[in-house]
C-alpha cells in the first residue's frame, strides 16, 4: 500500500495529541478527519474554550468532528462518509465498536505506559507516585475494554529521580509521537504482528486522579511524599491542610526536597525558619521548596516568608 492510499481519522484533545497529530502531517499522511472534544465554557467570562487539537486542527485546514454523543446515527454517518481505512486515538475518550471497527485496517490508540501496567486515566501520574524506574509508550489496537487491546509496539524510557508529571509527560509526548509514525508505517506495509497483553494479577492501575488520592499522608515515608508531589507536578498538584492558628488552610504543595533526619518531633509539625519551611515526618523533614496558599499565587518559599504571617504554632493535618 502507498502512503496516498492510507486515509486516517485522527481522534484526541489535548496538547499531549497535538504533538502525534502534527508528526503524522510533517510525514505527509493523508488526515480525512479529526475527531476531538467539543468545546467547554471556560473563566469567568465562561468563554468557549477549544481543544488543543482544534485549535491545531483547524491551523492546518482539516476537517473537524465534535460529536457530544460517539453513538449518534449522525455523527456515525459523517464518519462512514468520510471511508478512512486507518484510525488514530491518542488522549480521547471510550469508542463504541460501532466506530472503532469501522475502517478497514483497525484503530490503534496510543497509550502513556508500559502496558499491561497503569491502564486508565493518569498513567504518567501513577508511574511518578508509585515510584517506578521506568515507564514508556505503547500502541494497540483498539477492543471492548480499556487499554486491553492487542499490542503493535512498545517503547521504554528511565524516569529520572527529580521527574515531574510535566517533565515526563513531555519526553513521553514525542517517544509516542515516533512511536505512532512507526506503527502507522507497518500498518501501510502490512507487516504488524501483534501481541496479546499478559494478564495477572500483578498489574498496576492508573486510576483516575481525584481530591482524595491527591492528598498528601503525612504519616508516609519520605520518599513516597516525594514521589507524590512530583508526580502531580505541575497538574493536578499535591495538596493538604495546614493549620494556622484559628485558620485552616488549602495548600498546594509543587516543589519538595526529603531530608532523612533522626528527630522525636510530631509528624505534621511545621518548622519555620528564616529562608526555609519543613515539615517533620517519618526519619526526617520535607522542605517545602514552592506551594501555593489560597487566594495567593505559586511562590518559592523565600518569596512566601516575605510577606506571609505564620502563627506560633502551625500544623498539617
Amino acid at each position: 500500500m502507498k502512503k496516498k492510499d492510507l486515509r486516517i481519522v485522527f481522534m484526541g484533545t489535548p496538547d499531549f495529541a497535538v504533538t502525534i497529530l502534527k508528526g503524522l502531517i510533517e510525514k505527509n499522511y493523508n488526515i480525512v478527519g479529526v475527531i476531538t472534544a467539543p468545546d467547554k465554557p471556560a473563566g469567568r467570562g465562561r468563554k468557549l474554550n477549544e481543544s488543543a487539537v482544534k485549535v491545531y486542527a483547524k491551523s492546518q485546514g482539516l476537517h473537524i468532528m465534535q460529536p457530544t454523543n460517539l453513538k449518534s446515527e449522525a455523527f456515525v454517518e459523517e464518519l462512514k462518509a468520510l471511508n478512512a481505512n486507518l484510525q488514530v486515538v491518542v488522549a480521547f475518550r471510550m469508542l463504541p465498536k460501532v466506530v472503532w471497527q469501522m475502517p478497514k485496517l483497525g484503530t490503534f490508540n496510543l497509550h502513556a505506559s508500559l502496558l499491561p501496567n497503569y491502564r486508565g486515566a493518569a498513567p504518567i501520574n501513577w508511574a511518578i507516585i508509585n515510584g517506578e524506574k521506568k515507564t514508556g509508550v505503547s500502541t494497540f489496537f483498539i477492543d471492548e475494554q480499556i487499554d486491553t487491546g492487542e499490542m503493535i509496539l512498545q517503547k521504554s524510557i528511565k524516569i529520572d529521580k527529580n521527574e515531574t508529571a510535566g517533565t515526563l509527560h513531555d519526553k513521553l509526548m514525542h517517544l509516542g509521537s515516533k512511536l505512532v509514525l512507526k506503527t502507522v508505517k507497518l500498518i501501510k506495509k502490512g507487516d504488524v504482528v501483534t501481541t496479546p497483553q499478559p494478564e495477572n494479577v500483578d498489574i498496576k492501575t492508573a486510576y483516575k486522579l481525584n481530591k482524595d488520592n491527591c492528598k498528601i499522608d503525612w504519616n508516609l515515608s519520605l520518599k513516597k511524599i516525594n514521589n507524590k508531589v512530583r508526580g502531580l507536578n505541575p497538574y493536578p498538584s499535591a495538596w493538604c491542610l495546614m493549620k494556622n492558628g484559628e485558620d485552616t488552610l488549602n495548600v498546594k504543595v509543587y516543589n519538595v526536597t526529603p531530608i532523612k533526619e533522626k528527630h522525636t518531633i510530631a509528624i505534621g509539625t511545621v518548622i519555620i525558619l528564616k529562608s526555609e519551611i519543613k515539615v517533620a515526618v517519618k526519619k526526617g523533614y520535607i522542605i517545602l521548596d514552592e506551594i501555593k496558599l489560597p487566594g495567593k499565587r505559586k511562590m518559592d518559599i523565600k518569596s512566601l516568608l516575605n510577606g506571609f504571617q505564620f502563627h506560633d504554632e502551625v500544623k498539617m493535618l
